[in-house]
């Protein structure tokens, strides 16, 4: 579904995916290993990952937004900005979206202007550092423990995209017993890997 979208050439430009570092440093730095390990987006969509570049000057008249969000049903749509002007109490808001967590819908998000780091999990436990700049949209999947930082712009902002009414309810880990992380589990890591891991480890 949607090869079209999925696969077309210039995504890299705006979405760049790595494997990050241990350091403790700023949350806000990139975060690579030495050598630099990057990852394609293909291998992104192994884990369920889903990317796209869109117009992000034109997203209220974007036809391929628009067929998206119909395949896909996505209803509803907001905006958040984050960034020190924008958002009360920041500096707090920032570090409680970097606790590693999950939902049990899709999370959805489409970069506007700006730029941000969705940090997932690989099927080894490994971070991967996603970078998505204006004009990448990304969607992480239902039971995928993840985690949101801004870069050291401090700006992004990002359409949300839901599927109904939203929840935006986190369940930081562990949260191995919802059923969309069982879910996960069977359709992305056991059916990729061809064997059982330890969800909980």
């Amino acid at each position: 579904m949607f090869s079209s979208f999925t696969c077309c050439d210039g995504r890299e430009e705006v979405i760049q995916a790595w494997y990050m570092d241990d350091s403790e440093e700023d949350q806000r730095l990139p975060h690579h290993k030495d050598p630099k390990e990057f990852l394609s987006l293909d291998k992104l969509a192994e884990l369920g990952v889903l990317s796209w570049r869109l117009d992000a000057d034109n997203y209220e008249t974007d036809e391929d937004l628009k067929k998206i969000r119909e395949s896909r049903g996505y209803s509803y749509m907001d905006f958040c900005e984050v960034c020190p002007e924008k958002l009360p109490n920041y500096e707090v808001k920032v570090k409680s979206f970097f606790e590693e967590h999950l939902h049990t819908d899709e999370e959805i998000r489409y970069c506007v202007a700006g730029s941000g780091y969705f940090d997932v999990r690989d099927r080894n436990e490994a971070w991967i550092r996603v970078w998505v700049k204006k004009g990448g949209m990304i969607v992480l999947p239902a039971g995928i423990y993840h985690r949101f930082t801004v870069d050291s712009d401090n700006y992004i902002k990002a359409m949300r995209l839901f599927v109904g009414e939203p929840v935006w309810t986190p369940y930081n880990r562990p949260h191995d017993h919802l059923p969309a992380r069982k879910e996960y589990i069977d359709n992305f890591v056991k059916v990729n890997e061809g064997g059982v891991i330890d969800a909980s480890a």
